[in-house]
């Protein structure tokens, strides 16, 4: 089709570059006039491609069209019109002029929310779905025939943009150009928009926006967040606009802080560690972690008792260097600013939220050691101010907020132990973004031990954002090798401090025997992070001679490299040597994780997540986020950001997993389900081969593979033949299956054992050792045992066959799991 797109921002720009890409004709582009000297980057687009560009101030005039305007329009002679970021009005005789109207996009699912500020009336009414709408241009309101709509959650904590960023931008851009080719293969749909639920709220503007105090909590928090970053909500204090940003529902007891009056408000709000705690009608808490006051200055609003208080630093030459070559970035971007002074205003100068995008990726190419995040560029908007928050970063002034945790404590075994109980993504505790708990249970009495926060859709896309930045822009990134075993040996010491308070806590909420959980569960999990601290600064390629013409002027050598953000999903019976096996091979290889604990079992997860914070391992590199594994775990294995997934479990999960998988074709590793056969010859050491069986199946309460309610008694079922149910499928409980065979039938036994879909582990007794290897060769079966059973050590692989899975855990087998291979040639 012949396209004429008629819009702005960055938004109108992606459409226009897809719609080309796609193989459209954009005829012409018509978009705002040039701001402080800087065309729209729609117009930036369209010109580099040499596509006719319009920049017209209006369309209109006096509510009729302008003429010379409209003829313009109709000499480019497009066949559909297509407004994906229209801020003006348009006149009829340009939406109807073409062959096929004029399609536009609009946030909201219509014809809920009409009007320009449909985003932020979608939080301020605390909508839980949000989304968007491509609709036929009319002349009414927002009111046009219906082609198509998205929707998304709404998270308890979203701001418009997370909405923006998260999803109406994205899919909006795949909307729009979806759109288009079903106009072009003559499929869209006309659907007449209904009456009902149809609403309209008025633009906002910050006249508008004061916050009305008499209102629960969540109202409070609703209209704050609806108001973020434009036009903003505010209040008074101490006689002046005081505009709030960044708010979110405090599910706690009231904190320590300093009392501060509002204007307007029953109850003075708190200034804390952690920003200003306001309260609704309803007593509940929202926190505001950020003010902004008349002059436009942003701070923190835990500094609003302090925000004058540091003094300016004296700079050292290379520190000036910088400011210097920052100086010359602002100028660069602001190139209508003769001169960028100390009290030069990035946003007054004319900047906006695509340009502090820029600096800062600017800044990052020159100083890669400065890491900025936008919010740094609210904080500071002058330059003087910006350079002195660029330096206190640079100098490690900037310290990190103390980590906050809300425990559950509970007096046991002669201790006191404490145990988070929320989410933890991007290096802090937090509730669940939806507010959502259940309660893990102690299995020993059915006692509620505490209500653990549920993670939601919108923690898992949090929580990967912020595994992504660690990855490719944080400090993990960036660490060398040995500085991350030092973390990761640190780490290790933390876990054996604690072993017994981690012990304890695996008694409790996996039903663990309490010396077992201390000598296994957290041995072995302190062992394996050892282990693997060890592996992280020998992991290296090779070199490789190639057979080419000219064979010494060629070098050919592979680099290991580590995969990017990995979800790692384990079960409820080993739940913390679960997570050691796995997250020690990640981390060591410079992975950053996003782990899911057993809904059941979250509690040693979390309390590792606690220690890993207090061993110094960077935000994001580590994020746990206890739920349900149909929705968390779910949305791990189809996350286009995730590259690998480890997970144990039962087969048929597993299988789950590796279709969702398949959407960006992850790596994926499975421990999956068992039914291990053990051979037991008459030549045997027959007093310890019973002794060892026994262990074989009864060791850990009999859970060492999938699910199961609290106890079952140890059964033990004779005479069993193959065909039966209970020899074919794995029980996961202390239950023995004894099959008897003839003596001397090797090749026999073999068979049956091998005529399992399974394929985890397995063992012999006997005293020949020729038998013993023969058997151990023909077994289909990831480990063997000889003479010996449940023998594991973080040295030596793990992991099974056929439909127990693939990939190792344990071992240097398991680094390559969490690796991808580069080859490299040059001739030289």
């Amino acid at each position: 089709l012949k396209l004429a797109l008629i819009g702005q921002s960055i938004f109108g720009q992606e459409v226009y570059n897809k719609l080309r890409q796609e193989g459209h004709k954009v005829v012409g582009v018509f978009t705002v006039p040039d701001k402080n000297g800087q065309a729209d980057p729609l117009a930036l687009a369209a010109e580099k491609d040499g596509t006719p560009v319009f920049k017209f101030p209006r369309w209109r005039a006096k509510g009729k069209p302008i003429q010379e305007v409209v003829a313009a329009y109709k000499s480019v002679g497009a066949e559909l019109n297509v407004l994906p970021f229209c801020t003006q009005f348009i006149p009829m005789d340009v939406i109807d002029c073409p062959k096929h109207g004029s399609i536009i996009y609009h946030p909201s699912i219509l014809p809920r929310h009409r009007g320009a500020s449909a985003i932020n009336w979608t939080l301020i009414q605390g909508d839980k779905k949000a989304g968007f709408t491509i609709f036929w241009a009319d002349d009414g309101l927002d009111t046009g025939p219906i082609l198509l709509q998205r929707e998304c959650d709404v998270g308890q904590n979203d701001t418009v943009d997370d909405l923006y960023n998260r999803f109406l931008f994205p899919e909006g851009i795949k909307a729009m150009v979806e759109a288009v080719h079903l106009i072009a293969d003559g499929k869209a749909p006309r659907i007449p928009q209904p009456k009902e639920g149809a609403t309209y709220e008025g633009i906002q503007k910050k006249e508008n926006a004061e916050i009305s105090w008499d209102q629960p909590a969540a109202a409070l928090h609703n209209w704050i967040r609806g108001h973020d970053k434009v036009p903003g909500a505010w209040a008074k204090i101490d006689d002046q606009v005081v505009t709030f940003y960044g708010s979110s529902l405090l599910d706690a007891s009231v904190p320590a802080g300093q009392e501060l009056a509002i204007k307007g408000a029953s109850r003075p709000g708190l200034v804390t560690k952690n920003g200003l705690v306001i309260f609704g009608n309803d007593g509940k808490m929202v926190l505001v972690r950020n003010l902004q006051f008349e002059d436009g200055k942003m701070i923190p609003a835990s500094k609003y008792f302090s925000a004058d208080e540091t003094a300016a630093l004296e700079l050292t030459e290379e520190e000036k260097k910088m400011a210097e070559d920052i100086r010359a970035i602002w100028k660069g971007i602001l190139s209508n600013v003769a001169v960028i002074e100390d009290s030069t205003d990035f946003f007054r100068s004319g900047a906006s939220s695509m340009h502090v995008v820029r600096m800062l990726e600017e800044i990052k190419q020159k100083y890669s050691g400065l890491q900025l995040q936008n919010e740094d560029v609210y904080m500071a908007t002058k330059f003087a101010d910006f350079i002195q928050m660029a330096v206190r970063k640079l100098r490690g002034e900037d310290k990190e907020e103390e980590l906050v945790i809300d425990y559950v404590s509970k007096n046991m075994n002669n201790m006191t132990v404490k145990m988070p109980y929320q989410c933890f993504i991007n290096g802090q505790f937090i509730n669940a973004d939806d507010g959502k708990t259940y309660d893990t249970i102690n299995p020993t009495d059915g006692s509620v031990i505490a209500s653990v926060s549920s993670a939601s859709l919108v923690d898992v896309d949090k929580a990967v954002a912020a595994a992504k930045e660690a990855f490719e822009n944080g400090e993990w990134g960036r660490m060398n090798a040995r500085e991350r075993g030092r973390l990761m040996y640190r780490l290790a010491d933390l876990m054996e401090e604690h072993q017994e308070e981690l012990a304890t806590i695996e008694s409790i909420d996996s039903g663990a025997v309490y010396t077992l959980a201390l000598k296994t569960h957290v041995g072995m999990s302190v062992q394996t992070f050892r282990y693997f601290a060890g592996w992280c600064d020998k992991i290296q390629g090779a070199t490789i001679p190639i057979n080419q013409a000219r064979p010494n002027h060629n070098l050919t050598f592979t680099k290991k490299e580590p995969i990017g953000v990995c979800a790692i999903v384990i079960p409820w019976n080993y739940p913390l040597m679960m997570l050691a096996w796995k997250s020690a091979a990640c981390l060591a290889a410079g992975n950053t994780l996003v782990l899911k604990p057993a809904q059941v079992t979250p509690l040693t997860s979390l309390k590792f997540a606690e220690l890993s914070a207090k061993a110094g391992f960077p935000k994001g590199v580590i994020n746990i986020l206890p739920g349900s594994g149909g929705l968390v775990g779910q949305h791990l294995s189809e996350h286009p950001d995730v590259r690998k997934v480890g997970f144990t479990g039962s087969t048929p999960t597993g299988k789950k997993i590796m279709k969702s998988a398949a959407s960006n074709l992850k790596k994926v590793s499975l421990e999956l389900g068992g039914k291990s056969p053990l051979i037991i010859f008459n030549d045997c050491e027959l007093d310890r081969a019973v002794k060892m069986g026994m262990g074989a199946v009864y060791f850990n309460k009999g859970e060492n593979c999938i699910a199961a309610g609290f106890f079952m008694e140890p059964t033990v079922f004779t005479d069993v033949e193959d065909h039966m149910y209970i020899a074919q499928e794995e029980s996961f409980g202390p239950v023995m299956v004894i099959s008897k065979f003839k003596n001397g039938d090797i090749d026999g036994v073999l068979r049956r054992a091998n005529s399992t879909e399974y394929g985890l582990a397995s063992g012999v007794f006997t005293r020949d050792i020729s038998k013993a290897l023969y058997i151990s060769e023909k077994l289909e079966a990831g480990t063997v045992f000889i003479n010996t059973y449940n023998k594991t050590d973080v040295a030596a692989p793990f992991g099974g066959f056929k439909q127990s899975g693939f990939g190792k855990d344990l071992g240097e087998e398991a680094l390559h799991e969490y690796l991808r291979t580069k080859a490299i040639t040059v001739e030289y």
